[in-house]
């Protein structure tokens, strides 16, 4: 049997400084997996939709390595929170607020998202 993709004509939006960027339809964000996207000045924003159905946004660039790649990571939860783990070296991203769980000192940037 083959499954049908959600249809939607949601579209997931960043809030970037006073307005919202579209970013993408929201059928593209399957739970538990994430999605990079490119935003207008070239950084990349890394997107997830929890299997609840809640939308998170962070930078995709990894503050250890260098590296785009934090929408390739795993995601759970730690004390409640939801969280990426980096595919590299496996440091944990808060992905409400970019804090990184395993070193109180390195934060990525969190954005607000919305699906409209």
């Amino acid at each position: 049997m083959t499954l049908a993709p959600e249809t939607t004509d949601l579209k997931v939006q960043l809030r970037l400084d006073d307005d919202w960027f579209t970013v993408c339809d929201l059928s593209q964000l399957m739970p538990g997996r994430g999605v990079a996207a490119l935003l207008p000045d070239g950084r990349q924003v890394a997107l997830f939709r929890d299997r609840a159905g809640e939308l998170y946004g962070i930078d995709n660039r990894d503050p250890f390595v260098g590296a785009a790649v934090l929408s390739r990571g795993l995601t759970g939860t730690h004390e409640g929170r939801p969280f990426v783990a980096s595919p590299l070296l496996k440091q944990r991203f808060d992905l409400l607020s970019g804090q990184c769980l395993d070193d109180e000192t390195v934060k990525v940037t969190a954005y607000e998202v919305r699906a409209r």
